[in-house]
């Protein structure tokens, strides 16, 4: 077989024909159950990806090779978790790549996490703290589903008490109130690296702005992501009537040193 075959262990992506999609690991002698009838693995594992394949009943449905936006949007989650358009460009602001090694605290379901190690690739490694332990089983299970478990390593520990890692590139916080941290964080970063967060309202984003640069952080950014899709009929081309508006205000900062009693603009 190659890569572009269906292959024992391979997580998979059945979408049906109203174009609604299902994850499956393919494992031989298994099968998957639906509304619209029943998929033996076995008559996956050896197909070509983009290939119709059917069911029991006769219902169609396309195997493909899932993208990492429709594992996120299948996990099993407790908590909030981050929409791709906010993942993307958090990825691209805090230079996300191959080999490195990427500190998180508030590791929720699991989202962002999957996608650190996802971008960090097999060479690189991501750390992530989170204190609730409930959240944390489910987070881990999340990461075993998509075969990440390995670059990650899971700390069930209040960030309150410091992070064990130091020179880090960069260090993500999903945390109510991260102002509470920066001391924290800063003490984890290397000199000129990588710091960002999301928050929910602009209060918070305040808050934490004004304490910023005494905590020894500059280069400050505050965005805001919106995301529209369309309907892909070309005699009808228009806006959907629902979009991915407000999830989150992403904050971005740099570790450096700059003078206490320099103003802001």
């Amino acid at each position: 077989m190659t890569d572009s075959q269906a292959q024992e262990g391979d997580l998979a992506h059945l979408v049906d024909a109203r174009g609604r999609g299902m994850i499956v690991q393919l494992k031989s002698g298994q099968r998957l159950e639906s509304t619209h009838g029943i998929v033996q693995h076995d008559d996956l594992i050896g197909q070509t990806w983009g290939v119709e394949v059917r069911s029991h009943l006769d219902k169609p449905f396309t195997l493909l090779q899932p993208a990492l936006d429709d594992l996120l949007r299948t996990m099993r989650r407790n908590t909030q978790i981050l929409y791709p358009k906010d993942i993307g460009y958090i990825l691209v602001s805090m230079g996300i790549g191959p080999g490195q090694h990427i500190l998180e605290a508030g590791t929720g379901s699991g989202a962002l996490t999957a996608a650190l190690a996802y971008a960090v690739g097999p060479t690189g490694h991501v750390t992530s703290y989170e204190r609730r332990p409930e959240t944390l089983k489910m987070a881990q299970s999340n990461l075993g589903r998509l075969g990440l478990e390995d670059r990650v390593t899971l700390k069930g520990r209040d960030i309150a008490e410091g992070f064990d890692e130091t020179g880090m590139r960069a260090v993500y916080f999903d945390v109510p109130n991260p102002e509470a941290y920066l001391e924290q964080a800063h003490a984890a970063l290397q000199p000129g690296g990588f710091y960002g967060c999301i928050l929910p309202t602009t209060n918070q984003v305040s808050i934490l702005l004004a304490v910023f640069k005494k905590a020894g952080f500059g280069f400050l950014e505050v965005s805001e992501i919106l995301h529209r899709y369309y309907k892909p009929v070309a005699r009808r081309l228009r806006p959907d009537d629902t979009m991915n508006a407000h999830t989150g205000y992403l904050v971005f900062a740099r570790r450096v040193n700059l003078p206490e009693t320099q103003e802001e603009d």
